[in-house]
């Protein structure tokens, strides 16, 4: 199933992409369900995962953190084919594959009894991740929204919240009652009863748009372009080197520092504490993309994106330099209130500044560099922190790397060849 060209059309009046009667928007039901999954079972259930295998087998911590930084690599590589794979299989299947990958990984992690054992499963899981997360959401919705896209893109990955704060607390109740390998059994279970049939249900055939006349200069229609030709004229284009190498660097920092939030807070206000740190800065993620998602259309993406992670470097250095609750607290909502929205606004900018046929093959692209990137954040920090006997070197390299995101985001191309 190939689905049609999804660039601007002469008669696109007829697709009212803001009545709640268009069909696209129980396609952004289905992709917050799918996102809620991936990122309950691929991405916060990671640390659920290792604390368990650590528990139960007596594994080292490193081998484990070896094992998801391998799964971080491998859907890195896979993410980057996302776009071809949608062509090929279409959206209903992709994510129902994705699904099954991510279903299948989640069964069998509970049942590992060897350490190689574990790189398989990962690889499963990382198959199902590249199938259901970022690059997967941000394909599907293109086909069905243009002028809405970023209020769909920022409702839709709000599931990415949804899996850590209803995810997580649910795993971890359950494995406390059930125990782990019958567990992780159950987790997929429900994935598939809930994810497999909204997706058949609600995610059809997108609606048909009509190539832009944009080819008269004699360049070679895009619709014409393979996404070979796509990734390597991207690569020689400053403007896509502008979001990829900032977002790179954001979510390298962003990560690293929420893997080791709890162990930074513990100290001074406690476990129980600091968990509701985290459980309020995922409350403000939600927060931060709805109301994102609500004017990012009328926004300059570039500074939005520079504000963004301004406050998160703010946010940051009010954390090193205090010990007192209420401020890291606050602090704790200022990060959050951007974390969703450095998901979201990669995929917004390419939008704005490349043409709708080459949207899919390079937010896949950005997607994949991205991840490869922030695979070697959380180890990073925990070297220097071991090096330095605290977190307030590895957090100030993190407001380093925000800084420095700042400034590259707001460098715009003067010209750019078209994609």
């Amino acid at each position: 199933m190939t689905p049609p060209h999804i660039g601007p059309a002469a008669g696109e009046d007829a697709i009212d992409e803001s009545s709640i009667r268009y069909p696209g928007w129980p396609v952004v039901g289905v992709c917050f369900l799918v996102a809620t999954f991936a990122w309950g079972a691929g991405f916060y259930g990671q640390g659920v995962y290792l604390a368990e295998l650590h528990r139960l087998r007596g594994w080292p911590a490193s081998l484990i953190s070896t094992a998801t930084t391998f799964y971080y690599l491998v859907s890195s590589v896979l993410v980057v084919f996302v776009s071809e794979a949608i062509r090929v299989l279409g959206p209903r299947r992709l994510l129902i594959v994705g699904v099954l990958f991510m279903a299948a990984g989640t069964t069998l992690v509970g049942q590992v009894t060897a350490p190689w054992q574990l790189y398989g499963v990962y690889g499963l899981i990382a198959a199902g991740w590249a199938g259901t997360s970022v690059a997967a959401i941000n394909n599907t919705l293109g086909l069905w929204f243009d002028k809405r896209r970023g209020l769909a893109i920022s409702l839709a990955l709000n599931g990415a919240s949804c899996g850590g704060i209803v995810g997580v607390p649910l795993l971890v109740g359950a494995i406390g009652r059930f125990g782990f390998p019958a567990t992780s059994v159950g987790a997929a279970l429900v994935m598939i009863a809930l994810a497999v049939p909204a997706i058949l249900i609600w995610v059809g055939r997108p609606p048909a748009r009509v190539p832009p006349a944009d080819t008269a200069s004699g360049a070679m229609p895009v619709e014409a372009r393979s996404a070979t030709q796509i990734r390597n004229a991207a690569f020689r284009d400053l403007s896509f080197w502008t979001i990829t190498v900032p977002f790179a660097l954001i979510l390298m920092a962003q990560v690293a520092f929420l893997v080791h939030l709890i162990s930074f807070l513990a100290p001074t206000m406690g476990r129980e504490r600091a968990g509701m740190a985290v459980a309020l800065m995922s409350a403000m993620a939600v927060a931060g993309r709805v109301i994102f998602g609500a004017v990012t259309d009328r926004l300059d993406q570039r500074k939005a994106s520079a504000a963004s992670a301004a406050s998160q470097a703010l946010a940051l250095v009010i954390m090193i330099n205090t010990h007192d609750e209420v401020a890291l607290f606050a602090a704790s909502a200022l990060f959050g209130f951007s974390v969703g929205n450095m998901i979201t606004l990669p995929s917004l900018i390419l939008q704005q500044e490349f043409d709708a046929a080459s949207f899919g093959v390079l937010v896949s692209l950005v997607t994949a560099i991205g991840q490869f990137t922030y695979a070697f954040g959380p180890g990073l920090i925990g070297l220097l922190r071991d090096a330095f006997g605290s977190y307030t070197v590895p957090f100030y390299v993190c407001v380093a790397l925000q800084i420095a995101a700042a400034a590259i985001v707001l460098v715009r191309a003067r010209a750019r060849p078209a994609l």
